[in-house]
């Protein structure tokens, strides 16, 4: 039969384009072709690298030298929690966080700037493109072939093809066409957002003549972590970006809190970030700037499948879970680099038959489990500065332990296994959701005596 092309790729941002550039270098003689709607990227969430993304980027993808002189290098994440008194100082409020600099390499990235990046690479290895162009029909024909109608400046077109790799993030085009997708509703979450210009500088002169213990008690820089506002029921990220100005964010439960009411989404955003001893001093003389407030509902979804004879789906496309601690490039990550040696080997001839039915077991548990572990009901004591720490040091050193130190033994070898995989992926998240749950426990029985946040000053905790 022919094709017009082996792979047609829905969706040209990191995932697509990584999926993409990835099996040009498996697989050098496949026909891809990409379809991006977007004339432009703009922002989204995931601006902030782990060291399992990172490892992607700078081990698998090659971008070590473009990160660096394109976007910035992170110095960790760093936690602020307030008692709730108006009064507090920024120096009295609890600081948890790194006091060296980090060991591993991970970045601040502008989205928008990172993805035109891949995209560039994945057409300079030869692949297609057809961008602004949107997607009118899919149609799935299992080995007899995919079809996939659009329409861009060059007019309707229809291509034929082995495979569609689904990598249109939320939209998740081929999940919904067969009813896989599925809301998350166990974590109601949501997120609003804007860049901000004129925010202060965390290792600035002045804040070290105003606040010494607090400039001396850090021997790297505040300004280049992921710094977080944390509350009941909500967080708040601070991240720096390439240029000078700062991405913020609220991300709150809407079991437990309310966004406050406000003239726009933007001021409602801002009043709230000032109502924080940290925001205060952060963000009260910063700019919003305009035309860049963004916002979701219902965060969380997951796909019952996420491949089958013909199709796969990367990225955002398969699932997205919360942005606290930055998985959503993971994910990414895993799915990207999984669904191009799958594709590539599938070119080549062999049978994938056990690595479609691996990818459609693996992902679902993959993803339950990491909820489970990290997320689910977190925003109940994630505003208690005291169980906030228990959790960050058990997550961060279960991540490390799990992911990051085998990732960096064998990369190659270790983005083809999703987490939580076989019985000691079931073992790690069993232990990881017992002390979640009691964390909950205790968060609930501090509310309910009211306690809760009571320790939320006077002390910092870096490691």
């Amino acid at each position: 039969m022919n094709f017009d092309y082996d792979v047609v790729i829905v969706g040209g941002a990191f995932s697509g384009a990584a999926t993409a550039l990835m099996l040009k270098r498996k697989y050098p003689a496949a026909r891809v072709l990409i379809v991006e709607k977007a004339a432009e990227f703009d922002r989204k969430v995931g601006e902030s690298t782990t060291e399992v993304s990172s490892a992607y980027m700078t081990r698998i993808l090659g971008l070590g030298n473009y990160l660096g002189h394109h976007h910035l290098v992170k110095q960790g994440l760093r936690m602020w929690f307030s008692n709730g008194d108006r009064q507090q100082r920024f120096d009295d409020c609890v600081e948890i966080g790194a006091r060296y600099q980090a060991r591993l390499p991970t970045f601040q990235v502008d989205r928008a700037t990172l993805d035109s990046h891949m995209l560039e690479l994945a057409v300079a290895a030869g692949c297609d493109l057809r961008r602004p162009a949107k997607v009118s029909r899919i149609d799935l024909d299992g080995a007899s072939g995919q079809s996939v109608s659009l329409t861009s400046d060059r007019g309707e077109e229809q291509f034929r093809s082995r495979w569609i790799v689904d990598a249109s993030g939320r939209a998740s085009l081929v999940g919904r066409k067969l009813g896989h997708f599925r809301p998350n509703t166990e974590h109601p979450i949501n997120a609003v957002w804007a860049r901000f210009s004129g925010v202060k500088d965390w290792d600035s002169y002045d804040w070290r003549e105003r606040f010494p213990d607090y400039a001396n008690a850090c021997r790297t820089g505040r300004s280049w972590a992921t710094n977080h506002l944390m509350g009941h029921g909500w967080w708040c990220w601070i991240i720096p970006l390439r240029g000078g100005d700062v991405s913020a964010g609220l991300v709150y439960d809407s079991r437990i809190f309310k966004l406050p009411e406000g003239a726009n989404l933007g001021e409602r955003l801002r009043y709230h970030l000032l109502t924080h001893p940290v925001g205060r001093e952060i963000f009260g003389e910063a700019k919003m700037v305009e035309h860049d407030v963004h916002a979701f509902s219902t965060l969380p979804y997951s796909n019952e499948k996420v491949c089958g004879e013909g199709w796969a789906a990367v990225g955002d496309a398969a699932g997205f879970i919360d942005p606290l601690y930055s998985p959503g490039l993971d994910f990414c990550s895993y799915t990207s680099y999984y669904v191009a040696d799958m594709l590539a080997a599938n070119l080549a001839g062999e049978d994938t038959t056990d690595r479609i039915r691996y990818y459609n077991e693996q992902y679902p548990v993959t993803y339950r489990l990491w909820f489970e572990t990290l997320y689910k009901d977190k925003y109940f004591y994630m505003g208690d500065a005291e169980l906030m720490s228990a959790a960050l040091l058990l997550d961060v050193g279960s991540y490390f332990v799990g992911l990051v130190i085998p990732l960096y033994g064998n990369p190659e070898r270790e983005f083809l296994r999703l987490p939580f995989e076989g019985t000691p992926g079931r073992i790690v998240a069993r232990m990881m959701s017992f002390y979640n749950r009691r964390l909950v426990a205790l968060a609930k029985r501090r509310l309910a005596a009211g306690i809760f946040g009571r320790r939320n000053a006077g002390w910092r905790e870096l490691y």
